[in-house]
């Protein structure tokens, strides 16, 4: 006898059938009861996971909540491996691997990204009922994973409070609020261009990947005295690599790396530039076979300078869809650099 004889050990089907997106809601929801009781199941909660898979794209989140009440109703009455047994007779071969990945988000923790130790039995059984490998299945949990991080990953461009879409910017031209600067917009509103701004940041994107960024802030007395105690090269490597990277980049992808950096001593009389290596941390997604939506592989390039009394981080994204790979990092860092320089020299400063 085993936990989880109430689910996998009877031969029990349910009198009513279940539809093949059905039958992956009820995978979800019979693994979220096995360690629970009804009362402490979220219906909302769980639609609005189940929501996000491309199984579902057809459904209003509003038909799934009424599909996983329904089946929390048949659990209740019927029992779980009656609901269990029909929903994997009612899988169709292309839905298999989502009625698996329904059971991974219902047991993995949303804080430690993690299936608990005491949840895995549970995953290791509902693997060898619907007859997965384990390549198959370490591969669906892995994906999954990569999802909640990437949806936990603060894209600091995604603030929609503060969002301007091209369409609504009226002039060709975007002027900072303190007046330090213009540049000519270079996103295109056909091509999803829009134009994102907090305070002391605007960013450039659209649809096809770009990612424009610039990042401005008045240099405060007592920086002003340390530029001139350290030095522009020492100043902006520290500001650049020591602070902005780790506060901006590594907080968010632990796994991201600075692969390059040089002083600039030419430009803008001294600028700093690196390029940081971030796996899973473009703005853009691909969306996998089992629904989830994954983000692609990017390199940031990043240029470092000062002008008049601003400080300036410009910024410039390249993202890589999945298979294809990137050049020698020497190589990928002047294609970026030159984007930036390209960039920045269309801006005008006040």
């Amino acid at each position: 006898m085993t936990k989880y004889d109430k689910v996998f050990n009877s031969q029990k089907t349910l009198e009513e059938s279940l539809s093949p997106e059905e039958a992956v809601a009820a995978i979800a929801v019979v693994t979220a009861i096995a360690d629970a009781s009804v009362e402490e199941i979220d219906p909302e909660g769980l639609a609005g996971i189940l929501w996000q898979f491309e199984v579902f794209e057809e459904y209003s989140e509003d038909e799934i909540i009424e599909i996983v009440d329904r089946l929390i109703t048949i659990a209740e009455s019927q029992g779980l491996s009656p609901l269990f047994n029909t929903a994997n007779e009612s899988l169709t071969e292309d839905l298999v691997l989502d009625g698996f990945a329904a059971g991974v988000v219902a047991l993995l923790d949303e804080e430690e990204l993690i299936i608990p130790k005491n949840k895995e039995p549970f995953l290791k059984q509902l693997q060898a009922a619907l007859e997965l490998e384990d390549e198959e299945a370490e591969e669906i949990v892995k994906e999954i994973i990569a999802a909640f991080q990437a949806a936990e990953n603060e894209d600091y461009l995604d603030d929609e409070d503060d969002t301007i879409t091209v369409e609504e910017y009226t002039e060709d031209v975007y002027e900072s609020p303190l007046g330090n600067f213009t540049v000519p917009v270079p996103v295109d509103p056909e091509q999803g261009g829009k134009i994102q701004t907090q305070e002391g940041v605007v960013g450039f994107s659209d649809d096809y990947g770009t990612l424009l960024r610039i990042d401005y802030y008045p240099i405060p007395p007592e920086q002003l005295e340390e530029l001139e105690s350290q030095g522009l090269e020492e100043y902006l490597q520290t500001i650049l690599v020591e602070k902005y990277v780790p506060q901006a980049i590594f907080t968010n992808l632990p796994d991201a790396q600075v692969k390059y950096s040089e002083y600039l001593e030419d430009t803008f009389a001294g600028a700093y530039y690196a390029l940081v290596d971030m796996p899973k941390g473009s703005t853009l997604s691909q969306q996998e076979n089992n629904g989830t939506a994954t983000r692609l592989d990017a390199y940031r390039g990043l240029l470092a300078f000062v002008n008049g009394e601003f400080l300036y981080i410009v910024s410039n994204q390249r993202s890589f869809l999945n298979g294809e790979t990137p050049n020698a990092i020497a190589e990928e860092a002047e294609y970026i650099k030159d984007n930036i320089l390209s960039f920045v020299e269309t801006m005008e400063f006040s």
